[in-house]
């Protein structure tokens, strides 16, 4: 019997057997999981290889995203119109999902907003399709063959019909963009119809995403964070991650976005500055936590919680990042990893992603030269290591 993941073979290259023969042992896999032995035969029949997702999956983008470009891509305007609008539409609904979670409605709107813009786009790929492809691929068999389980499972208890179960390449579905594994422990069965279903059943996907945020101790008397005012000559040493309380970040001299005093309060809250020093600083509490439990990107945390500051009637950043800022290619960060290493800055094994090893080598370096350690590889720092952008 091969192997799941057909490891002796790059899966671009997965010839039409080995693919067969990795759905026969997917839907065994899937019965000895408890999935009826009607629907795992009958849905891996009629499943397809899709080239098209594996390509997704290697990607490489070839430019990193500014901050400044992913916010302003998914905060604007319109955005915070229509969230407002929809909160005004589905008032009942989303109070109920507050009283019962403790998520406020400007949250729950902003997940929406920002998975599937407000339900107007789900993804067209099949499920079952996309997450066979890359159960039978070596790079994450183990993953995906957990969450193409859990897909049948869902078709199994009847929340959706084989052939309308679509979504993204990955395999995230409905509304708020489940993966299969968290529909199974999450979504509920809100509109009272015996079935859950995350796609057409807007209580359904509402209510849903509430009580995942709640299983993440999503905690209802804070908001997730705040931009904040950095005094002069401010040590960013202290954007490294520690969480302070809110009293000893105003008295570092740490303002709200008004140069009003902070409140000296217990809360912890830890410093970001996404686009470095020239950009907005942001206090995140223990919600900002909590969304990057959703998913693990600050970019898409912020852009979780200003969207849902906007939809509740605040304003714009006081500090916009700037818009002049490069995008990185991935070897670009590559050569600065590996000149930071040469130079004795522990920047880790080079990955092209610049992530907290990468920045703290970068903030030492930065405090070393005299410049402003805010760990952010700005245009100065990669010319003076000789890194062309």
């Amino acid at each position: 019997m091969l192997p799941l993941a057909v490891s002796a073979e790059a899966n671009t290259n997965l010839s039409p057997e080995a693919f067969e023969q990795c759905k026969l042992q997917l839907q065994e896999k899937a019965v000895q999981a408890g999935v009826s032995a009607e629907t795992a035969r009958n849905v891996m029949a009629g499943v397809s290889h899709l080239d098209k997702v594996i390509e997704l999956d290697r990607r490489q983008p070839e430019f990193t995203t500014t901050f400044a470009d992913y916010l302003n891509r998914r905060v604007n305007d319109a955005r915070v119109t229509r969230g407002r609008e929809l909160i005004r539409e589905h008032h009942k609904l989303l109070h109920r999902v507050t009283e019962a979670t403790g998520v406020p409605a400007p949250y729950l709107v902003a997940f929406w907003g920002l998975e599937t813009n407000f339900g107007s786009y789900f993804g067209k790929m099949s499920v079952p399709d996309s997450l066979t492809t890359l159960a039978c691929d070596a790079r994450r068999s183990t993953f995906f063959t957990e969450q193409l389980i859990a897909a049948l499972q869902i078709i199994d208890e009847g929340a959706i019909p084989v052939e309308q179960m679509e979504g993204s390449w990955a395999g995230a579905m409905g509304h708020v963009q489940f993966m299969p594994t968290v529909f199974l422990k999450h979504a509920v069965d809100a509109d009272g119809d015996g079935r859950r279903d995350l796609w057409n059943s807007l209580p359904d996907a509402m209510m849903s995403a509430g009580r995942f945020l709640q299983s993440m101790n999503w905690d209802g008397d804070y908001r997730w964070g705040r931009e904040v005012l950095l005094p002069d000559n401010f040590d960013y040493s202290f954007s490294d991650g520690r969480r302070l309380a809110l009293g000893k970040w105003r008295e570092l001299g740490i303002t709200d976005a008004f140069g009003k005093p902070l409140a000296r309060e217990d809360i912890q809250a830890a410093l970001i500055v996404p686009a470095g020093h020239k950009g907005p600083a942001f206090l995140a509490y223990h919600n900002f936590k909590v969304i990057m439990g959703w998913n693990r990107s600050e970019f898409y945390a912020i852009a979780v919680g200003h969207l849902a500051d906007r939809i509740a009637g605040a304003g714009g950043l006081q500090n916009p990042p700037p818009e002049d800022t490069p995008a990185l290619s991935r070897k670009t960060i590559m050569q600065l990893q590996t000149a930071l290493n040469k130079k004795g800055y522990g920047a880790g094994k080079p990955d092209g992603i610049a992530g907290p090893a990468t920045r703290a080598a970068i903030r030492s370096y930065q405090q070393d030269q005299g410049l402003t350690a805010d760990g952010f590889p700005a245009r100065g720092l990669l010319e003076q290591l000789k890194i062309n952008i």
